[in-house]
């Protein structure tokens, strides 16, 4: 694949959710519970199609994706051509974002047709839009977040308690879990301020490790490879979310895309989900190269790779997956709402997982439920 790449400057936003979604003490942070940031830069990129390849009923599809690992499916399916290889002679188009939101408006405004992206801001777009502007339909990662702190401070679980811990954003995919697991201790906490048995300090990936060095935080809750980043810098592991969850599995990255694309072009979709398909088979098969791919797109598209000792044991913590884990979504609405962040949303008809399903048999592989969203 060759593409020429422009940086693009996506801030962060703050917008303000829907009123019959969100209580109002959430317009303060609208940007909060729909947004997943990472520390990289945004970019646009543009794929060669394959010349006479297949004829699809697009001639280019708009893809949107973070520079992260726990978007390692786009990030090394298109740099294999994996998914080029199933689209033919349609066109892809990149998009590398910073945050959810901007992602989500992408969606809407059509600058995107397809996306990876964290399960907070699928919920915000498709609560806000009314049911109307996306529509989940693939699993894409699961896992690859963790309670790391310093050591000195910290030494159990129990020690928590008092200290100030890090989270990227209010509201975000990683601040509802670590809000849900203070209320499991039986602490008190205002969702809001961050304000109590523990002091919840909402503070961008990018400058956590920073935080931490300083000692202006004794430890985060935070996704990968951030979290390796502080280990790198003498924290340690003290709790991996994947243990609190049913099998050790919860949704960390989905696909999802237009309604209105998903309708106008199923075929171009169905190309998509099989690249996707194909690439999480591949990775799974090839870890190593898998590994070397993405932080070499991670280079390129942030300006500088990962230390192995950082990158290794983030990689390890993140699995690829298919499966959408959709009773997890649920889940995590519910921690939402239980952490007074969110009024009850009605999820009904956020999956459709149809062209999936159908991949799926084809290969001959299993197929995946909805956990009745569709």
């Amino acid at each position: 694949m060759t593409a020429d790449r422009t940086a693009v400057s996506r801030p962060h936003r703050h917008r303000v959710l829907v009123a019959a979604a969100l209580l109002p003490l959430l317009a303060l942070a609208a940007c909060g519970y729909g947004s997943d940031s990472t520390s990289s830069k945004s970019g646009t990129a543009a794929s060669t199609a394959s010349a006479g390849g297949k004829k699809l009923s697009a001639s280019e599809v708009k893809i949107g994706y973070f520079a992260n690992l726990t978007h390692a499916t786009p990030l090394v399916g298109l740099k294999e051509g994996l998914f080029q290889k199933e689209l033919g002679s349609t066109k892809i188009k990149q998009s590398v974002f910073n945050a959810g939101p901007a992602e989500i408006e992408a969606l809407n405004a059509g600058s995107i047709d397809i996306g990876w992206i964290g399960p907070s801001p699928a919920i915000n777009g498709y609560v806000k839009s009314g049911g109307k502007s996306l529509k989940i339909i693939a699993g894409s990662a699961s896992g690859g977040v963790k309670l790391v702190v310093n050591p000195k401070t910290i030494k159990s679980l129990k020690d928590v308690k008092g200290k100030k811990i890090a989270t990227p954003q209010l509201g975000n995919t990683q601040d509802v879990a670590f809000l849900n697991w203070i209320a499991d201790q039986g602490w008190k906490v205002d969702a809001t301020t961050g304000k109590g048995d523990v002091s919840v300090v909402r503070t961008d990936n990018k400058v956590t490790p920073d935080a931490y060095k300083s000692g202006s935080i004794d430890g985060a809750w935070v996704p990968e490879p951030t979290a390796s980043k502080l280990v790198a810098e003498g924290a340690k592991v003290l709790l991996d979310e994947s243990t609190l969850w049913p099998n050790k599995k919860f949704v960390i990255t989905n696909v999802i895309v237009s309604q209105k694309f998903l309708t106008a072009h199923p075929d171009v979709v169905q190309a998509v989900l099989q690249g996707s398909v194909n690439t999480n088979a591949w990775i799974t098969a090839n870890p190593d190269k898998a590994k070397a791919d993405a932080n070499a797109e991670l280079a390129t598209l942030s300006g500088k790779a990962l230390p192995a000792d950082v990158i290794d044991p983030a990689w390890q913590s993140i699995t690829v997956t298919d499966d959408p884990l959709a009773a997890t979504l649920q889940t995590e609405a519910d921690h939402a709402v239980k952490a007074g962040l969110l009024t009850k949303p009605n999820l009904k008809g956020i999956y459709d997982l149809t062209i999936l399903n159908k991949v799926l048999k084809a290969d001959g592989k299993a197929q995946f439920s909805d956990a009745g969203l569709s």
